[in-house]
């Protein structure tokens, strides 16, 4: 029932929605590995749009609208708008902390050499490979905790079992 009223809340009320989003970006691990997906697939899909000859304007909304974040998808909208002031793309996102600088340099240095899309392409295949390492080391950890809690479980059950067992031999005894 409470992913229910997630749900609703989060489709109901936008800010509501980019609180949750916020919130997600925060979670300690895990908020780091879904902030490295959601620029992945920010850059992946500008790069492709852009590289298909879709208008920039029209990539930067497109864009916003798949990003799966609130957050990023304000940042996305305001670089949009700063755009058609005449202002570059990398001038709004340096202004949001969720776009790391080394994105924003790498987006305007492919502004300005006319190569955007190829270094697009280059920041979502880095934050594929972060995000592949994140997830394996994950897993390494992972791994691990989940024998643990397995063996306690198995003991306590074990432990339950023969419980019974061992006040019954007590009172046989004496």
């Amino acid at each position: 029932s409470l992913g229910f009223v997630y749900y609703y809340l989060a489709k109901k009320y936008d800010r509501v929605a980019y609180l949750i989003d916020m919130l997600k970006l925060k979670i300690p691990v895990i908020g780091k590995l879904y902030h490295r997906i959601c620029l992945s697939r920010f850059t992946r899909t500008l790069a492709i749009l852009f590289s298909s000859g879709v208008p920039i304007l029209d990539s930067l909304d497109m864009t916003a609208k798949t990003s799966g974040n609130k957050v990023i998808e304000k940042a996305i909208t305001e670089a949009k708008s700063s755009l058609k002031e005449g202002e570059t793309i990398a001038e709004p996102l340096s202004n949001c902390p969720m776009f790391p600088p080394m994105v924003v340099s790498m987006i305007s240095v492919g502004e300005k050499t006319g190569a955007l899309d190829q270094m697009l392409n280059k920041i979502s295949d880095f934050y594929d490979h972060e995000i592949e390492t994140t997830v394996d080391s994950l897993a390494s950890l992972i791994e691990p905790l989940l024998l643990g809690f397995l063996g306690v479980t198995i003991g306590i059950a074990v432990v339950a079992m023969y419980l019974p067992y061992f006040s019954v031999f007590e009172h046989i005894g004496g």
